[in-house]
Formats: C-alpha cells, sequence, structure tokens
C-alpha cells in the first residue's frame, strides 16, 4: 500500500509541474477530478478485471459530475523500461483485453466508431468513448516521460462539450504552445476528432499515414 501511495503522490507531482503542458490535466489535478489505480504489469492480463471495474465506477461517476474536465489514470508498477515500440504492441494488447471483457456487458459507444481506422473512432468502456494517453519513460513525446508506464483515460464527451461552449480550441491552442516550449516540438500526431483515426495518437509514437491499428475489440 505504501509503494502504490508513493506512485500515485509522484504521477500527481508530475502531472502539477509548471511547466506541464497539458492545462486541462493539472485543472483536473486541482480540482481532484482525477481517479487513480496502480496496477502490476502492463503486459499481463492478471489486473484487467480491477482495471475494468476501477473505470466502470469512473464512468459511473463521471456521469453525473460537475462539467469539468476528469480523467481516469491506471498507473503500472512495471516493467521500468519499454522501447517505443515495444510499448506500443503491449498498449494495444491490454486495450484490447479491456474491450473485450467490456463488450460482454456493454456494446461501443454508438457515439463513435468502434472501427480503429475510422476517423470518428474513439476507445469504449460501459458504453462510454475514451481517448486514451499512454505515458512511459522512454516515450518520444517530453511530456509523456513518466518514470511508470500510465494509460489514461479522457471521457470523450467532454471534448464535444468544450468544443459546444468554444472553450476547445482556447486549451487546444495553449496546450499546443506549451508543448512546444515543454518538448521543443508539437506532437506531429496530433489531429482533432473526425479528421483522422484518434487511435494515433493514443501511445504518443510517431507513425506514417498507412499504419494500422492493432486493436482487436471484435464483439462477441
Amino acid at each position: 500500500m505504501q509503494q502504490q501511495y508513493h506512485l500515485i503522490e509522484e504521477f500527481k507531482a508530475f502531472l502539477g509541474e509548471h511547466s506541464f503542458p497539458c492545462v486541462a490535466a493539472r485543472d483536473a489535478l486541482h480540482k481532484d477530478h482525477i481517479r487513480l489505480m496502480v496496477a502490476e504489469h502492463i503486459a499481463c492480463p492478471a489486473d484487467d478485471a480491477a482495471i475494468l471495474n476501477f473505470l466502470y465506477s469512473f464512468a459511473t461517476e463521471y456521469r453525473t459530475a460537475a462539467p469539468c474536465f476528469h480523467s481516469a489514470a491506471v498507473i503500472f508498477k512495471e516493467p521500468g523500461y519499454l522501447d517505443e515500440e515495444t510499448f506500443e504492441k503491449i498498449m494495444w494488447q491490454r486495450l484490447s483485453s479491456l474491450r473485450k471483457m467490456d463488450a460482454a456487458n456493454y456494446p461501443h459507444d454508438p457515439r463513435v466508431s468502434d472501427d480503429p481506422d475510422s476517423p470518428e473512432f474513439s476507445f469504449s468502456i460501459m458504453e462510454e468513448a475514451f481517448f486514451v494517453l499512454a505515458m512511459h519513460p522512454q516515450s518520444s513525446r517530453k511530456a509523456r516521460q513518466f518514470k511508470y508506464t500510465v494509460l489514461v483515460f479522457n471521457p470523450h464527451a467532454q471534448f464535444e462539450k468544450m468544443k459546444e461552449t468554444g472553450s476547445y480550441e482556447k486549451m487546444k491552442a495553449v496546450v499546443r504552445k506549451r508543448d512546444l516550449s515543454f518538448s521543443g516540438s508539437v506532437n506531429p500526431m496530433l489531429t482533432d476528432f473526425g479528421e483522422r483515426s484518434e487511435a494515433y495518437q493514443y501511445s504518443g509514437k510517431q507513425h506514417e499515414g498507412n499504419w494500422k491499428c492493432p486493436l482487436n475489440i471484435q464483439e462477441p
């Protein structure tokens, strides 16, 4: 339990750094709108049921929460270091496993596509679409270089609400400006929903336009 506490506190400190580019994440942290869980090894399915239940609890809470930025993050204790290619392969394995388990209980969120190659695609748990953002020590993006592997699940609907209120473009401009200052470049994988599959952005690894997402989420 003590190790879990330290991992969570380290992650909070990482997000809370003044120079961290994502102002929405920092705001959610300060408002206690980030739910956190610690799991063992990202390549092992042993914690999948616990992770799924954690995400179910988060989705239930999010649906009745105030219209602010909310996230759920799963921090994995192991392994310490993986190259980007290996990490991405394992990340999609974990997401595929979670979605397959979830599909026994819920369909894919009908507001988005279940085809990972579609520009309208978003990951789905409990019929709630999520934009998934991964962090790990060997990420090529400085803003994602946390000392442990983390999968952050951001409800897709909150971005759509921000677009409706006109605040999305302002936030996007601020984040990209801060990322340029923090990382020395803007993430070349960044696109808006509907332009290209958001799956390109999940791992942080740069991909060519002909990349094929390995996510396997076919429902039973």
